[in-house]
């Protein structure tokens, strides 16, 4: 499932928020901020381009990094996706900023 995952994806949850399923089964309000292609890291032979997503937390949270579930238009909800947490550099301390890398 992940594999059919790309950009076009993504690219109408920038701005918009949504739910960030935790690995405990708890969910997490979160707003999406960014969406980055990244043509230089594309592998031979690969249909996808990879690119990442970044988010915030709209509320406080002591989640690190795990597997994910995250609902996401045109392919409904997809479980496994690996987010990690990034430092807030300046921002909200008290929010948790997020990272997905689609390789």
């Amino acid at each position: 499932m992940l594999q059919q995952v790309h950009s076009r994806h993504f690219q109408p949850l920038l701005g918009q928020t949504g739910s960030l399923t935790l690995p405990d089964g708890s969910c997490l309000p979160v707003r999406f901020e960014t969406l980055e292609e990244t043509p230089r890291a594309k592998m031979p032979n690969t249909e996808r381009m990879p690119f990442s997503v970044e988010f915030n937390s709209l509320e406080s949270t002591a989640f690190v990094d795990g597997l994910c579930g995250l609902e996401v238009p045109e392919l409904g909800k997809i479980e496994g996706v690996f987010v990690s947490r990034i430092p807030p550099m300046g921002r909200d301390p008290a929010l948790g900023y997020f990272y997905i890398a689609f390789n």
